[in-house]
């Protein structure tokens, strides 16, 4: 965080994140229980640089689409209000105001829409056996009430589209992908023998470019253990540039434009 944000300590990197007085979300990836959902040690660092530059407990919260996911993948669902909250979108509900964007129309969960002022988006870092891979951008699906309705034609342009959502667009403000334990294959679900520790994070403030970073690292995976590349199995994450088009601007995926820095 102190490099990715050229400070001079991690406390005031992390002060560039949220400021005392807003809510902070963090959405977790927990579909998959543990193995390859996002670490809960992971998390509770997050949430210590949290309150250590000023967010008090209180205006913490870790969320993800079901209070059983988050159970399942180690998390201790909590709702009291004086300190860290963790809880599913089946409990905090969903808004009653349908949000629209090109293909896509959800309801926002009540997290997102009304409790959080800002977002660090969570992801894992891996495979997914209908849209590629599931990263920055796919990880909001855990915020509509609707993911099911948008894996056709590997995710496109739906992807894109949920993330156009305003509320998405105007309050997730970070992402650190969780690749200490990465996935290259049967994902989303937890799928041992497909796995590797690729024992690192990704941090980047354009979701796009983290996810073509991501899949790229996905694909090299596959090649080494001689797998077809998702293209040929017709499953390439090609939301990825529809979010990067000039109907989204989401973020780019042209490499020659991402600054990858490697600490």
């Amino acid at each position: 965080m102190q490099s990715f944000y050229g400070c001079d300590s991690p406390l005031d990197a992390w002060k560039k994140v949220a400021r005392p007085g807003e809510v902070v979300g963090l959405k977790v990836n927990c579909l998959s229980g543990r193995g390859a959902s996002t670490n809960p040690v992971l998390v509770e660092a997050i949430a210590e640089r949290l309150e250590q530059a000023g967010i008090p407990q209180k205006d913490i919260v870790i969320w993800d689409r079901l209070n059983s996911d988050l159970e399942s993948a180690g998390y201790r669902v909590a709702s009291r209000k004086d300190r860290i909250r963790c809880v599913g979108n089946d409990t905090a509900g969903y808004d009653t105001e349908l949000t629209v964007f090109g293909s896509a129309g959800s309801l926002l969960s009540n997290t997102l829409a009304k409790t959080c002022d800002a977002v660090i988006n969570l992801p894992v870092l891996k495979d997914h056996g209908i849209a590629g891979v599931t990263l920055a951008l796919k990880n909001l699906f855990g915020a509509i009430h609707n993911p099911n309705k948008y894996h056709s034609n590997a995710g496109d342009p739906y992807v894109a589209d949920v993330n156009m959502f305003a509320a998405i667009r105007q309050k997730v403000r970070l992402t650190i992908c969780d690749g200490i334990t990465a996935q290259y294959e049967g994902g989303p679900s937890y799928m041992p023998q497909w796995s590797w520790p690729y024992n690192g994070l990704m941090v980047a403030k354009d979701p796009v470019a983290l996810d073509y970073t991501g899949w790229q690292i996905i694909e090299r995976k596959r090649a080494e253990k001689g797998m077809k590349p998702l293209r040929e199995l017709r499953r390439e994450p090609l939301y990825i540039a529809t979010a990067a088009d000039a109907q989204h601007r989401l973020g780019t995926d042209d490499p020659r434009r991402i600054e990858l820095v490697e600490v």
